[in-house]
């Protein structure tokens, strides 16, 4: 029963990314929108990534998409950074967080950013369901990026909330941790012992606190307080529920955090004791 669930949830989210792709085609050749141009590079980009990881270091799938991922989040995070010091450098921190300046105007190299970005996350909702990288009937992770492809595309549609998307992506600096150690544990390193794994889970919890949950609630609160400041379109409801959305996905990330913290505590204790 739970393959056959599976299978269902990969026919769908499939389907949505198909449906996905065939509007971005569409819109850039149709529509003439060639701004939109980057999705196409931040995919091949993270795909030609995907080939030179496969090819020569390692032909497993789950290594190969956290190495790609680790890529992304690190060139996104950085990205990110630097959008917001540029901006913050020509103008006032108040200025900057001002309802206007979030959802009508775009900072320099958001919309770009941001392209890449959806680029990406189309290539590894593909990639995890190519080599079925995922479990459950509702997968996470598949569900997360479903939310984000859309809220992404119809604000670059838009042109609209671009800033406040960029803001979201401050959690990337969070995921570099999370694919980092991934990636160690893949390799073989998981002795809880040895220091770097200490100070490793100090940075992973202090920047899934500041980076991501903190940063998301922030996101949130402040969309409820501008509620009254935006029209009766579709921006207003919709980044409410991409928030609520990723939201709950972050306690369910916290809450798992903390279970492989404790485990990896309990495996640090009993070794202690052994030696």
């Amino acid at each position: 029963m739970g393959r056959n669930q599976e299978s269902k949830a990969g026919v769908f989210f499939m389907a949505t990314l198909v449906m996905w792709a065939v509007s971005v085609l569409f819109e850039i050749g149709f529509n003439k929108r060639s701004e939109l141009l980057p999705i196409i590079g931040g995919f091949l980009f993270y795909q030609s990534a995907n080939w030179v990881i496969r090819n020569y270091l390692s032909r497993d799938p789950l290594f190969v998409n956290t190495c790609v991922s680790l890529l992304h989040s690190s060139i996104t995070s950085a990205t990110v950074v630097i959008i917001i010091i540029n901006r913050w450098m020509t103008s006032s921190t108040k200025d900057m967080f001002e309802h206007s300046q979030l959802v009508e105007t775009t900072w320099p190299g958001a919309y770009a950013a941001l392209c890449i970005s959806s680029g990406y996350f189309a290539y590894d909702q593909g990639d995890m369901l190519l080599y079925h990288l995922y479990s459950g009937p509702i997968p996470s992770i598949l569900s997360h990026h479903l939310i984000l492809l859309i809220c992404f595309i119809l604000a670059l549609y838009r042109n609209v909330t671009i800033n406040y998307l960029i803001l979201t992506l401050i959690c990337e600096l969070h995921s570099v941790i999370l694919h980092m150690r991934k990636v160690r544990r893949m390799t073989g390193v998981r002795d809880a012992r040895i220091k770097v794994v200490k100070i490793e889970w100090v940075v992973n919890l202090i920047t899934f606190v500041l980076a991501r949950f903190s940063s998301h609630v922030l996101i949130t609160v402040k969309l409820i307080r501008d509620a009254s400041k935006f029209g009766k379109g579709v921006e207003l409801p919709l980044a409410l529920f991409g928030m609520a959305g990723m939201n709950l996905l972050n306690v369910f990330l916290g809450i798992d955090l903390f279970k492989a913290y404790q485990r990896e505590r309990r495996t640090r204790n009993l070794s202690s004791k052994s030696s």
